[in-house]
């Protein structure tokens, strides 16, 4: 089954030229199954699931090969992972960064998820190079850029970020750009009424769990809307935005769904914070190619639990993540003695065939307004 699935995922390539060299699609699809199967993105890792027919270390070089002399088109890989979202429904967009060291290597992410309800995954990223410090609104303006590029500003429906996405160019080209968002500001930043006053959010005299709203407040220079709420050890869950204001608190919760993502890229599933490479145009294509395995466990995780939805224990959180979930089916169907006609292997299938009728109906769409 495993040549079978490889086989699918490569016809999935060839309706998306990620790549346009047809042995580079093969050997991207022979990669994701091989970090789906090694759940680790060290090159002697995935080298050991990669080809079955050769040695492990003639896969290793095959793996250096391609991540030296490759390049990706990242817009392309884009559209690919819009392709597996709902057709219809406005999105969320969330912003953060993740960083790690490898001895005196910093590096340093910049990425945006894209997705609906449970349903999160990568969509953009640059990598910083500037040892580890937060990004600016330039960076930040020029990836989000690129994401309503490939969405169209009428499906995005909100942008949520942390306390490092402030600023006066940034909140002015969100709301000049349409965009609705919900930031959370840290404490020091000043409100400003209509009479030009300010004042600090510490000097409302909220109780713990007592909640403020400001239907219009100056921050950094933008009018928007404020939702305060004290938290235990005096600090505040600072938002500012221009979504509605009763549910900037409830909307702001969404943004743990980019924590899962990175729990999911890292620790909890690929390991990417394993990776040994330096140069960073080689992490960004790691990236790119953890964020297909990513998606596609995810899909069939999500397939899976409409199939048959997974057990919910008393706090009412699922037993087993969706992305979980799907890896958990990948690896099992990927084993050498599983039937061709297991129930999991022909929902696998069944997923990869709705993608690939996706995407040829996307692309008669693109020729048509052509």
């Amino acid at each position: 089954m495993k040549q079978g699935l490889i086989a699918k995922i490569t016809t999935v390539l060839q309706h998306v030229p990620l790549v346009r060299n047809l042995a580079r699609q093969k050997f991207i699809a022979h990669f994701v199954i091989g970090l789906i199967k090694s759940r680790n993105v060290q090159f002697s890792e995935v080298a050991q699931h990669l080809n079955d027919a050769v040695k492990p270390a003639s896969n290793e070089t095959r793996i250096q090969d391609f991540f030296r002399e490759v390049d990706l088109d990242y817009l392309v890989l884009a559209r690919l992972l819009v392709s597996l979202l709902p057709s219809q429904g406005k999105l969320r967009l969330c912003l953060d960064r993740t960083e790690w060291d490898f001895g005196q290597c910093q590096v340093n992410i910049l990425l945006v998820t894209v997705g609906q309800g449970a349903f999160q995954v990568p969509l953009y990223w640059e990598l910083l190079d500037n040892r580890s410090g937060n990004s600016n609104a330039a960076q930040r303006i020029a990836v989000l850029r690129v994401c309503v590029a490939v969405l169209g500003r009428q499906r995005i429906g909100l942008v949520l970020g942390d306390r490092e996405f402030v600023g006066h160019a940034w909140f002015k080209w969100l709301k000049d750009s349409g965009l609705n968002f919900v930031m959370r500001l840290p404490r020091h930043h000043l409100l400003t009424d209509a009479q030009a006053q300010c004042q600090a959010i510490a000097d409302l005299g909220l109780a713990v769990g007592q909640v403020r709203r400001f239907a219009q407040q100056q921050v950094d220079g933008v009018w928007g809307q404020v939702w305060v709420k004290a938290l235990a050890g005096g600090d505040f869950l600072f938002l500012f935005g221009t979504a509605g204001l009763p549910d900037l608190g409830q909307l702001y919760a969404r943004r743990w769904t980019i924590e899962q993502c990175f729990q999911n890229l890292k620790g909890r599933g690929f390991h990417l914070q394993n990776s040994h490479l330096r140069c960073r145009h080689k992490l960004r294509k790691l990236l790119a190619l953890v964020t297909l395995a990513y998606a596609f466990c995810l899909s069939v995780g999500l397939a899976a639990d409409q199939r048959t939805p997974i057990a919910r224990k008393k706090h009412g959180y699922r037993a087993t993540s969706l992305s979980r979930n799907g890896l958990n089916i990948l690896r099992h169907i990927t084993r050498p003695a599983t039937d061709k006609g297991h129930k999991m292997v022909r929902l696998v299938v069944a997923l990869l065939e709705w993608l690939l009728r996706q995407l040829v109906v996307c692309q008669r769409s693109v020729k048509i307004v052509g």
